[in-house]
């Protein structure tokens, strides 16, 4: 089982998640079943930030001095999960997901779901820098967000 903390540092996240805690363990819930840990507590948390605050992490831990969509820290280089582990953070920002600005709740939520699994896949190991590795990883969050799709309308 996955249990998400969910920190919120911009009030802008409740315009469009009312309970961001509810919404993040909801979805995860509803993962397909190896990405679950059924017999297992797996936690991770979740900062809501802003593109300032993202910026001065991505320039500290990345030396990028921009802004970006989320960040992902895992707590070890090497993924290893026991009975009990802690995965580590993800990051994300409120206004690279309020892009455009007319974004409806859902188109939101549904940008948001995606973004969190891509983060979520960089805890369990999963990057992006050679090709091989891009699209096995896009072809995991695809599978995931296929299966929970249809939650988010119904989320808080």
């Amino acid at each position: 089982m996955i249990s998400i903390d969910v920190i919120s540092e911009s009030n802008l996240w409740r315009k469009k998640i009312k309970k961001p805690d509810i919404f993040f363990n909801t979805l995860v819930k509803g993962f397909p079943k190896e990405y679950r840990f059924i017999k297992k507590k797996i936690s991770l948390t979740i900062l809501l930030s802003n593109n300032k605050n993202i910026k001065r992490l991505n320039n500290k831990f990345r030396n990028k001095d921009k802004s970006t969509d989320v960040l992902s820290f895992p707590s070890e280089k090497k993924i290893n999960i026991k009975k009990l582990s802690y995965i580590g953070d993800i990051v994300i920002s409120y206004e690279f997901m309020n892009k455009p600005k007319a974004l409806s709740t859902i188109e939101f939520k549904s940008k948001v779901t995606k973004i969190f699994i891509h983060g979520f896949l960089h805890l369990l190991g999963y990057d992006h820098i050679k090709l091989k590795d891009f699209k096995e990883m896009i072809i995991e969050e695809e599978k995931i967000y296929q299966t929970i799709e249809k939650k988010i309308v119904k989320l808080v």
